[in-house]
């Protein structure tokens, strides 16, 4: 999937050291140990006994009452503190069951070129990066590949800008890189060299590196770089978490998380830093086998904390219909032939299921194809049939395209997916490609949300930010109207919109479900955690096409602020 922009349009480093200074104040006014109660409120609870209420109460970081205003006033006492809301709208906190926060906190460090739109921008603002502090490369990305009236950027061009060391500049979506001659040289890729990997463009004429990388020569390159220090990590981490709480985000999934994030999360979670609760997915590496299972289960239990999980477990299925690389089950309409590929074979993808699921991982797979799809679905049925019943808790992530026949067995199995609803509005730049890749039949079954939802199992939903919106309203309002957010073009695929309630269910109680935390969070029940977001308006009285409008006024986790808006009195 090509992403565009960050949801948010100003500057994220900016908005994620404002947070943290405003997290700081926020907390010297709390009371710790003291009762909160929310009260004339909109409180939409996800409890089937009690769906709304007026009031709640807050005590050492639990929900100890759902209600009206009179049942909330008998908490008061010594320390209470009262918030009255005047109808704003209180949910449980938002899930991202699936996003990369230190991959888009890392971006938010480096050379940002996401708001520049033309080619002199784009030099300009690269020639000012070279120019800031010094280190032994130059790493960054944004740049949009239509921003080049000419073919796109150079080798040579990036020589004069970044002359003293190594560049390498991705596009937002990270599959196209552009860098420099010093970079190339680095990673054995010398101007007469043959390297064999896939993706180095070269001039047709002169066989030379144009300085422009594709798919895994992106990562070849990149390897060649220094890898963050611990510092950096937990600086990315802190940045990226607080653009999570300004968006109301109490819980989320790394979905591909390598020892050394999980080792920054660790130290986060125990020196108290952790403003969200973490479920990391483990990557597998599909060139090796069961063996890496073993080890998988030692970091699961050696990282474990107060809000830290390791037990999920991360694999690709295959990669992007716009770039040709998702495992279709019949060829690309646009290129006859090319159906891409598995990047596992079946036989070691059913070995690796069943054996995560009978050490009890929750599975994520990768699948946007349909013959992904159909893999997956495979691999986790041979698992339920090997392994007998247990709590599962697998999921299929992405789910471009699925087979009629196929969508109906995530219900029969019991198996989750998870979209992308923002993915699926009209205007997204990736889009057009997607449908001329699958022609008009099978771009009818594009992200089909409301057809999961009709087979009697749950989904669930999330960004995988960092492209393109974090934002949960952003992608609540597009998978209910599947417009863009401006409502300027008609819906794409209108039969797979869902209604406000149930995109709702997908970021909280059903995630929760999802991610093992059901009994903590998900919905606003007496005993859970208070986990709690609270909006500027009640999304069920406005208009469909203002959802995305609405804002996060307060995020509450384990009672206490994570987030407060500056408008937002506190006291």
């Amino acid at each position: 999937m090509s992403n565009g922009a960050f949801g948010d349009r100003r500057s994220n480093g900016v908005i994620a050291a404002s947070l943290l200074t405003l997290l700081a104040a926020t907390r010297a006014h709390a009371e710790p140990g003291g009762n909160l109660i929310l009260r004339g409120a909109a409180i939409y609870t996800f409890d089937a006994a009690r769906p709304w209420a007026s009031a709640l109460v807050i005590r050492n970081g639990r929900i100890a009452y759902v209600g009206d205003d009179a049942g909330a006033l008998a908490f008061a006492g010594p320390g209470t503190h009262a918030l009255t809301l005047d109808g704003r709208m209180v949910l449980p906190g938002f899930h991202d069951s699936h996003c990369h926060p230190m991959t888009g906190g890392m971006r938010l460090l480096r050379c940002r070129l996401n708001d520049y739109k033309t080619e002199r921008q784009i030099y300009a603002a690269v020639r000012a990066c070279a120019a800031g502090p010094k280190g032994t490369w130059l790493l960054g990305g944004g740049w949009s590949p239509e921003a080049f009236a000419r073919g796109g950027p150079s080798r040579r061009k990036l020589d004069q800008l970044v002359p003293d060391r190594p560049a390498l500049l991705t596009t937002e979506d990270g599959f196209t890189a552009w860098v420099n001659t010093r970079a190339l040289q680095l990673a054995g890729v010398g101007i007469g060299s043959r390297t064999q990997v896939e993706g180095i463009e070269r001039d047709p004429r002169t066989h030379e590196p144009t300085g422009i990388l594709k798919d895994d020569a992106v990562a070849f390159v990149k390897g060649h770089a220094p890898r963050p220090t611990e510092g950096e990590y937990r600086e990315a981490l802190r940045r990226s978490t607080a653009i999570a709480n300004r968006f109301g985000i109490t819980s989320l999934v790394d979905a591909a998380a390598s020892e050394a994030v999980l080792d920054a999360y660790r130290a986060a979670d125990l020196e108290g830093e952790l403003t969200v609760r973490v479920v990391a997915a483990q990557r597998i590496d599909p060139g090796r086998g069961e063996e890496q299972i073993g080890e998988m289960v030692a970091r699961r239990d050696r990282v474990r904390g107060r809000r830290l999980r390791a037990d999920a477990a991360k694999l690709f299925l295959d990669g992007e219909i716009d770039r040709h690389t998702a495992a279709m089950l019949e060829p690309y309409a646009d290129l006859p032939g090319v159906r891409g590929e598995l990047q596992i074979k079946p036989e070691a993808l059913n070995a690796l299921v069943r054996r995560l699921d009978a050490d009890g991982f929750l599975i994520h797979l990768h699948a946007m194809g349909d013959r992904a799809v159909r893999a997956g679905l495979d691999a986790i049925e041979q698992a339920i049939q090997v392994n007998g019943s247990r709590d599962r808790r697998h999921q299929l992530a992405h789910v471009g395209v699925g087979s009629p026949e196929d969508i109906l067995r995530f219900g029969r199995l019991g198996i989750t997916a998870d979209f992308q609803p923002f993915w699926a509005q009209a205007n997204d730049a990736a889009n057009g490609p997607t449908e001329a890749a699958l022609g008009l039949a099978r771009s009818r079954r594009m992200y089909p949300i409301a057809s999961i939802a009709a087979g009697g199992w749950r989904f669930i939903a999330s960004s995988d930010w960092p492209a393109p919106s974090m934002n949960p309203l952003d992608a609540i309002q597009v998978a209910v109207t599947r417009q863009p957010l401006d409502g300027s073009k008609p819906a794409q695929q209108p039969q797979e919109r869902v209604g406000l309630a149930t995109i709702l269910a997908a970021y909280t109680i059903d995630a929760a479900w999802a991610a093992r935390e059901e009994a903590i969070d998900g919905s606003i029940e007496i005993g859970k955690a208070a986990d709690l977001v609270v909006l500027d308006r009640n999304l069920f009285r406005i208009d469909v096409l203002e959802l995305h409008r609405a804002r996060v006024l307060l995020t509450l986790l384990d009672g206490e602020p994570v987030y407060r808006d500056p408008s937002f009195a506190w006291h």
